[in-house]
């Protein structure tokens, strides 16, 4: 468990997290094919071939050229999705999809993380349409997401904008550790896939969630902690005690803090002086 708070005189942290398979138990993107399907946004044979991705996803996780491919078939089934549509689709559905497969684990690491301090920022290979919301849902405080390109009627073109994904998500961790002033050396990481190798080591602190087996053999290797997420949870279901405030509202209550406890000490030193008058 992480214990330690932040000396806020020393460089900022952050904590780093893939989304998929390391905080929510499947893959984002093609839990919403259903929700995309009752849209109109794909037909039923898309629907069943991104329901059989899913399976491959998850009974085996996805290599370099899965990962590829998949990348392939989602932008060339996007094109010409109206991206308002989509907005609209992942908000009217985001509860009830993605509430229920958030590692209660991963909601346990993310507090504590806030708590001692440190910024989160998911770091995922799906469309940011999907990954903003969810970052949202999380409580994050910085996401970074495939973005697809936009043309002027609205809709995806099919093409790749920014793909944040292998070494471009380790660019992505050291970029925003430039802009916020992040000490990677004390900053940490979390992956469940070989393919996040990059930021990983881009980190002081390394740790893989539920891992691939190349994953697995590299953790045992290098000596990085290996963590077993299994259990799915609902976020108002969680105890409401492991609620943890956002850093504004920890701020706020330093300083009412610090308010009251400077007017008790006005209050008591000119009690003392009325009773030696």
């Amino acid at each position: 468990m992480l214990r330690v708070v932040e000396n806020h005189s020393l460089p900022r942290t952050a904590a780093f997290f893939d989304l998929d398979k390391t905080v929510i138990a499947k893959s984002s993107t093609l839990t919403f094919s259903k929700s995309f399907y009752q849209g109109g946004l794909i037909n039923r044979r898309a629907a069943l071939r991104t329901a059989y991705a899913q399976f491959v996803f998850l009974a085996g996780g996805a290599d370099h050229d899965q990962m590829e491919r998949m990348r392939k078939y989602l932008s060339a089934m996007c094109r010409g999705w109206n991206v308002q549509q989509v907005k609209e689709i992942v908000a009217e559905t985001l509860h009830d999809l993605i509430d229920p497969i958030i590692y209660d684990e991963a909601a346990s690491l993310i507090e504590e993380h806030h708590t001692a301090g440190r910024d989160v920022v998911i770091v995922s290979t799906s469309g940011a349409e999907v990954v903003e919301p969810i970052g949202e849902l999380l409580g994050a405080d910085r996401v970074v997401a495939t973005r697809m390109v936009v043309g002027d009627d609205g809709c995806f073109t099919g093409e790749v904008e920014y793909y944040a994904y292998g070494p471009t998500k380790a660019e992505a961790v050291r970029e925003l550790a430039e802009s916020e002033g992040y000490d990677l050396a004390r900053c940490f990481a979390y992956s469940d896939s070989a393919t996040d190798l990059p930021m990983l080591q881009a980190v002081g602190h390394p740790h893989v969630v539920n891992p691939d087996r190349t994953l697995r053999r590299e953790a045992l290797a290098r000596g990085w902690p290996i963590l077993d997420f299994h259990r799915p949870v609902r976020l108002k279901q969680r105890m409401p005690t492991l609620s943890v405030p956002s850093r504004p509202a920890l701020v706020a209550a330093a300083a009412i803090g610090a308010a009251a406890a400077t007017a008790g000490l006005v209050w008591y030193a000119s009690r003392r002086r009325t009773t030696a008058a």
